[in-house]
């Protein structure tokens, strides 16, 4: 005796005598609710048999409901098991409340009939907590339905915004929008890293919340990269028509003001920014410019793709003392190729800069003004290579190696199409510095 086994008698006697379920409605609410009842799978399936032993559908709360099957009708008709393993689960029975016990004086199960052959006393199990609990058995089934659905759509939550964050990442990466996407895979990593096999629902719907605030910061980075790029569009599009409006009208004062600065060598910066490339620069010849920063590579590595330039600039922007903000800045401002480039062009030059935080956050000015391109930077560099390489002489396997680079650097300026003003502007001592 225990008192639960009470608390399940006296619910049994509470129930009201005009209570009628369908038995086996109650038992499917029961499957459902297991885990929370803490009955076993083999006790379900000793408490199906029961159920049979009863000829009634339809239990009613003022009905007998006492069936005495023997132990070996039990486990025939539970599918069979061990007579101890049936004493076990039976016993799991009562204690879950399901069943009560109803013992004869001998502890044997059987019952009494009258003279008209109805039954007038018998000892079993009592199903009448089936009746008396039907409705606590409704709802607990009802929540626990409720409960896996919920499990199931955290679990796709989970699915659906792992595999939109990578294809943000991704496509953030190849359209070079300016972020931190290094730094925002490690975050993503971290996230999905503590997303364990089997959890409760609380841990998932957490760990749901972190992928959607770093959902939310990715989708806000390409939206504002997009609004920016077609904001460029528009702008360059109403400043193609208004020039094209007049195509024939030029003032002498215009054209005289735009021959002296080029005979001077000093046409405005943003002409020569203009008349550069849009192309990217191979990372070969920026490698070959700013060789440097292989250096701060571990363990002597080589730089042989972008993802392992970036890595480096990133190394090298607190060994440069660059305020995180100002590389922010310079990488919005630039794209994040541009601003590592621009990175490893001062730490190749770093001896010649007395602040490398104050000469970044000048560039980056520069290039919110849209009068900044790396590409001088570069070929500067490639260009003092050039003159190095002249002034030690081409005989030792060294200047084989600058007259190399020398060749480069024609080749490019054979490729690009720049004015006389831009080469004249890029050969002044001290340029790209």
């Amino acid at each position: 005796m225990t008192l639960g086994m009470i608390s399940s008698q006296m619910t049994a006697k509470a129930m009201p005598a005009d209570a009628i379920v369908h038995k086996w409605h109650v038992f499917q609410n029961i499957k459902e609710t297991r885990m929370a009842l803490g009955a076993t799978d083999r006790a379900l399936a000793i408490l199906d048999a029961l159920l049979s032993f009863h000829p009634d559908t339809a239990f009613y709360g003022d009905s007998a409901l006492i069936v005495w099957p023997s132990n070996e009708q039990l486990i025939r008709r539970a599918n069979g098991m061990s007579p101890a393993t049936l004493r076990r689960h039976l016993a799991n029975l009562v204690d879950c409340g399901l069943v009560i016990r109803r013992d004869s004086p001998n502890g044997k199960r059987f019952a009494r009939k009258g003279q008209g052959g109805e039954v007038e006393q018998a000892y079993g199990f009592d199903l009448s907590p089936i009746v008396a609990r039907a409705e606590e058995f409704k709802d607990l089934a009802e929540a626990v339905r409720a409960e896996v659905k919920a499990h199931r759509l955290v679990r796709e939550r989970l699915t659906i915004c792992r595999r939109d964050i990578v294809k943000m990442i991704e496509t953030g990466i190849e359209e070079g929008v300016p972020a931190n996407w290094g730094r925002v895979q490690q975050t993503y990593q971290s996230i999905v890293s503590q997303i364990p096999r089997t959890a409760p629902r609380q841990v998932l719907e957490a760990i749901a919340g972190d992928l959607d605030d770093l959902w939310v910061q990715v989708r806000d980075a390409l939206e504002s990269f997009v609004k920016t790029k077609n904001l460029n569009a528009n702008e360059s599009q109403i400043e193609r028509h208004i020039q094209n409006s007049k195509p024939d009208f030029k003032s002498e004062s215009e054209n005289g003001f735009r021959e002296k600065n080029e005979a001077s060598g000093s046409a405005a910066e943003t002409g020569n920014v203009r008349s550069l490339p849009k192309r990217e620069l191979p990372l070969s010849m920026v490698m070959d410019a700013c060789p440097n920063l292989a250096w701060l590579l571990k363990g002597g590595g080589e730089i042989r793709h972008w993802r392992d330039f970036l890595a480096a600039a990133e190394v090298a922007r607190p060994t440069l003392g660059i305020s995180p903000s100002a590389w922010e800045e310079a990488r919005i401002a630039m794209g994040e190729t541009q601003a590592a480039i621009t990175i490893a062009a001062i730490y190749q030059r770093v001896d010649q800069i007395n602040s490398a935080g104050g000469y970044l956050r000048n560039l980056t000015d520069k290039a919110k003004a849209g009068k900044f391109s790396v590409w001088p930077m570069v070929m500067a560099l490639l260009r003092a290579k050039l003159d190095a390489a002249k002034a030690a002489g081409s005989g030792a396997g060294e200047g084989v190696v600058e007259l190399e680079t020398a060749a480069k650097v024609v080749r490019t300026e054979q490729r690009l199409e720049i004015s006389d003003a831009l080469r004249r502007s890029l050969d002044k001592p001290g340029r790209g510095s």
